[in-house]
């Protein structure tokens, strides 16, 4: 007599947000040097916002997928085919393919993607909320930063929104730095040996 079992094995994937975090903590680093002026020009920006930006948190991305992390997946994703876009966007300007793409540059197209982006991170903000704080504050901060690249790429207060975005960019910098540490050392740990802070514990019961 054949018998027929189904056995269910369960999968165990390491949580990825450290490795995202740590992408999105170097690209914003790197580039808010060229925006405060403390470096210039993008050829060595490009690499890191392709690499890191991009390849690390779409890396995230899919592995929160596996986790079925639908918070976790989205913005590792959404945020690594920004640094896709926005590198591209980059070398489309300086030449690398070719002038005829290049002398048709108009800023205010990335006004408008940079605006959808200030739209999905206001309400991925509000999902950060029943993260941890840590996330909540990097999510405030980037709000602030597509508003300032928003308004800079529009020509509106252009000084202003310039420096808005570079701080804003460095300091997401900083708490993206904090945050993968966080992800590591207390998952490794097996303890809070660095708090990110409780959900607000308003949407979820």
């Amino acid at each position: 007599m054949n018998i027929n079992e189904t056995q269910n094995v369960k999968i165990i994937n390491a949580d990825p947000s450290a490795l995202g975090l740590f992408g999105l903590a170097m690209v914003t680093l790197v580039a808010s040097s060229q925006k405060l002026g403390w470096t210039e020009g993008l050829s060595f920006v490009i690499p890191w916002a392709i690499f890191l930006g991009a390849f690390a948190q779409l890396f995230a991305c899919i592995n929160d997928s596996k986790r079925n992390n639908t918070f976790g997946t989205t913005a590792f994703g959404a945020y690594a085919f920004f640094w896709f876009a926005v590198a591209s966007s980059w070398m489309i300007k300086m030449g690398v393919f070719g002038q005829e793409l290049a002398s048709k540059v108009d800023g205010k197209q990335l006004g408008f993607a940079f605006l959808g982006y200030f739209i999905f991170t206001a309400f991925m903000t509000i999902g950060s909320m029943e993260t941890n704080k840590v996330l909540f504050i990097i999510f405030c901060l980037i709000d602030f930063l597509f508003i300032g690249l928003s308004l800079n790429a529009f020509n509106i207060i252009p000084e202003f929104s310039h420096e808005l975005a570079a701080y804003s960019e460095l300091l997401i910098a900083i708490c993206a730095f904090y945050g993968s540490a966080a992800s590591v050392l207390n998952t490794h740990f097996g303890r809070a040996f660095l708090p990110v802070g409780k959900p607000f514990g308003i949407f979820k019961k």
